[in-house]
């Protein structure tokens, strides 16, 4: 993918309206400090479009960020932030559910996980929850940079059998340096889309 325009359109806080857009939307979500930003930056071949910070739980808003003119990425709230209060925390999570819910142009979930850890119980409880809404979420292992190459797999298969993943479901290895993994999820969104109807667009939840 040439990425030739990408621009910051709509940012949301808890109490904003979320903007009705025409363009298929897809959505990046993870707990605190798992690297979505820089991924985002990766896939957008941008260093600082969406902010990174050493401080986890930095993104507290639904970013829109429209790429060509043609789609939208969508950066959620990090979850999982251990020193935010319950109140905060729980903010949050009603931002996300009430995006999932709401958009009506949502086509695609990727849900990021640090490839070093176990998911974590939040992790576990974001899978099954995109599940439940009838999405299939795509799995990004961040931070393959940080393990040996030789240990890949056996944390690969570690994260599948966690989040108990069907056995034909995706999972893309990334590392933020040299953008490792960068093509490989881009074509898979090409063939997504392609593969899609034109009148399978997602309705509205009640």
């Amino acid at each position: 993918m040439i990425i030739r325009h990408v621009e910051l359109e709509t940012v949301c806080g808890i109490t904003s309206r979320l903007p009705h857009n025409t363009l298929p939307e897809i959505a990046f979500a993870g707990r605190s400090n798992v690297g979505k930003s820089s991924l985002i930056n990766g896939l957008l071949n941008r260093n600082a479009i969406a902010r990174t910070s050493s401080q986890p739980g930095k993104t507290q808003t639904i970013n829109f960020y429209i790429v060509n003119r043609e789609l939208y990425f969508v950066d959620l709230p990090g979850y999982g932030y251990a020193r935010a209060s319950v109140e905060i925390k729980a903010q949050w999570g009603k931002m996300i559910e009430r995006y999932l819910h709401q958009s009506r142009q949502l086509q695609l979930i990727f849900l990021l996980i640090d490839i070093r850890h176990e998911p974590s119980a939040h992790d576990r409880e974001m899978y099954a929850w995109i599940v439940r809404q009838g999405f299939s979420p795509v799995i990004i292992a961040t931070k393959a940079d940080k393990i040996k190459r030789s240990q890949r797999m056996k944390h690969v298969k570690m994260v599948r059998d966690t989040l108990q993943m069907p056995r034909e479901a995706p999972l893309f290895l990334y590392a933020a340096p040299g953008r490792v993994g960068r093509d490989e999820i881009w074509e898979y969104i090409e063939q997504f889309f392609a593969a899609r109807e034109p009148d399978a667009d997602r309705q509205d939840c009640e």
